[in-house]
């Protein structure tokens, strides 16, 4: 009887990555759910787990590269491995963006991303079928005002995802890059507002249906259970009512 596959899932405790992990759950996966909040990822797991499903939680900060190597080292086969951790601070304009908060979305986006991958691959490819799906943004594809730290942060990610494909060509391991445009989460929009939940909604103000976490986490599974010979290399998902990062229809 072949082995339950097991997908590893940062920034689980919410949003994206807790919709991902129990889609991912449903489709027969094992997963291992990653975050720095504790008390969410354990309730979640425990979730999962009285619902029949199979589901460990791992506190882990990605941009603290030893605790992702003390982590790794307990994989010696990996299926998938979804980079989902990341997010966003601040809207301020270039001119006046504070460096700490550009630093710590590439620390977080970026090296987060850089730190699990290059610290899971060795077991995503001793899998013979391995899968690295990579979360980036549409930030990634294009510009916008008020987001040069987001955007520089998920440009770096997107050619982190580009790049490695490139290079593992030819080995068991295929890379994912799914970027959402507008989702409306719990808590993405107010942690970049620092808890002004005012700002938050003024985001999603007048839009027709915004994506939600569970649209993104059924794009992701979808790709993540195509057949190994096929590659999703960038599949960008926007709701229907914005047709770029600058252009939304709005019913105000």
């Amino acid at each position: 009887m072949a082995a339950t596959p097991i997908a590893v899932i940062t920034g689980a405790s919410s949003g994206i990555g807790a919709a991902t992990a129990r889609q991912l759950a449903a489709a027969g996966y094992r997963v291992v759910l990653t975050a720095r909040r504790k008390d969410r990822i354990e309730a979640l797991a425990a979730e999962l787990t009285e619902a029949g499903h199979q589901a460990t939680a791992y506190a882990l900060d990605v941009t603290d590269r030893a605790a992702v190597d003390e982590f790794a080292s307990a994989f010696r086969s990996l299926a998938v491995l979804v980079n989902n951790a990341g997010g966003a601070l601040g809207a301020d304009p270039v001119a006046t963006g504070d460096p700490a908060d550009w630093r710590q979305m590439y620390e977080t986006n970026v090296i987060g991303t850089l730190n699990v991958t290059q610290a899971l691959l060795p077991a995503l490819t001793a899998s013979r079928d391995g899968t690295i799906v990579v979360l980036s943004s549409t930030a990634g594809l294009s510009t916008y005002e008020g987001g040069g730290g987001y955007v520089a942060a998920k440009h770096g990610e997107h050619v982190l995802a580009e790049t490695l494909r490139l290079e593992i060509v030819g080995t068991p391991v295929r890379v994912i890059e799914i970027a959402p445009g507008m989702v409306k989460t719990e808590e993405f929009a107010t942690t970049r507002f620092r808890g002004d939940t005012e700002k938050a909604a003024k985001v999603y103000a007048g839009v027709d249906a915004p994506l939600s976490a569970d649209d993104v986490a059924d794009t992701v599974t979808w790709a993540v259970t195509r057949p190994s010979h096929v590659n999703i290399d960038l599949l960008v998902v926007r709701p229907r009512a914005q047709a770029s990062n600058s252009k939304v229809h709005r019913t105000l």
